[in-house]
């Protein structure tokens, strides 16, 4: 059985880190590649970095930035924002990108996925869909940060994507972005049951224990942004409280918070050595990984 992943999402506007609050409020957090080395040290599985500006403002990705975040990133590096072209693909990846994360593109030109995976394997296409809450179960797919509809449905559009040769699917709630309720469960059921490829989600997260929901419904990997910034050791500390469930992780850090009970506010607190009798990290080498 695999290992499910857990995934740091950068959001990137106008040049810094942002906490994104439903696609339409922005507090700025720091420079990108000190989040990327942060997160790094912590012991996340991998990193997203999107850059919302790039479409808005019909600009390429910021391939600079990507190669210094680059520097900085040991694991697994995808990145999304402005890419319109095979060749804006292709220069990620040289300036240190694993995988790109198409968004706008992929409603308006899906044919974009097909011959990126042609070209780079389809492991490296990342179809992003942004979903909004429109009637009672009804969602709709919305592009360009969530300000243009499209008349998708999340299940279906996840279907054309995945036809036309994307990897995986990242999949993020506009309602439940930074409003700290954790993951829109009803979302994630209907898109994992539609389609055969793995499946990132995204959006809620406020506690560790948000990240066990979406783990019962069948996702390869959970995400989340804010969440990573304003808790300290925020990854070792969710893996930390996962583990304690018996949830197969990937983890090599060499601090953990064994020991450890966990608060309404998921802060870690000293407990009892009884209650972690057999509770341990399985360690992963990098080769298996």
């Amino acid at each position: 059985m695999l290992k499910t992943r857990i995934i740091g999402v950068l959001v990137v506007k106008g040049g810094t880190v942002v906490q994104s609050v439903r696609f339409h409020r922005y507090l700025p957090v720091g420079a990108a590649p000190i989040s990327v080395e942060y997160l790094n040290r912590w012991g996340i599985d991998e990193i997203v970095i999107l850059d919302i500006d790039a479409t808005p403002m019909s600009r390429p990705p910021d391939y600079e930035k990507i190669q210094e975040c680059s520097r900085y990133c040991q694991v697994p590096l995808a990145v999304g924002g402005g890419i319109r072209s095979v060749s804006h693909i292709e220069k990620l990846i040289r300036s240190g990108a694993d995988k790109v994360v198409i968004n706008s593109a992929a409603v308006t030109n899906p044919r974009l996925m097909t011959e990126g995976t042609k070209l780079f394997g389809n492991q490296c296409m990342i179809a992003s869909i942004d979903a909004k809450c429109v009637g009672d179960r009804e969602y709709e797919v919305f592009i360009h940060s969530g300000k243009v509809s499209t008349g998708y449905s999340p299940r279906d559009f996840a279907r054309i994507a995945e036809q036309h040769g994307a990897g995986e699917i990242l999949l993020n709630s506009i309602d439940r972005d930074g409003s700290k309720l954790g993951y829109d469960l009803e979302l994630i059921r209907q898109v994992v049951d539609a389609v055969n490829i793995p499946m990132i989600v995204c959006g809620g997260v406020s506690h560790p224990r948000h990240f066990l929901e979406p783990m019962d419904l069948g996702v390869s990997a959970v995400a989340a942004a804010n969440f990573f910034h304003y808790t300290e050791h925020s990854v070792i500390v969710a893996k930390g409280f996962l583990a304690r469930g018996a949830r197969r992780l990937r983890s090599d850090m060499y601090t953990t918070y064994e020991g450890h009970d966990f608060d309404e506010n998921g802060r870690a607190s000293k407990v009892s050595d009884s209650i972690l009798e057999g509770l341990r990290f399985e360690y992963i080498p990098e080769e298996v990984i």
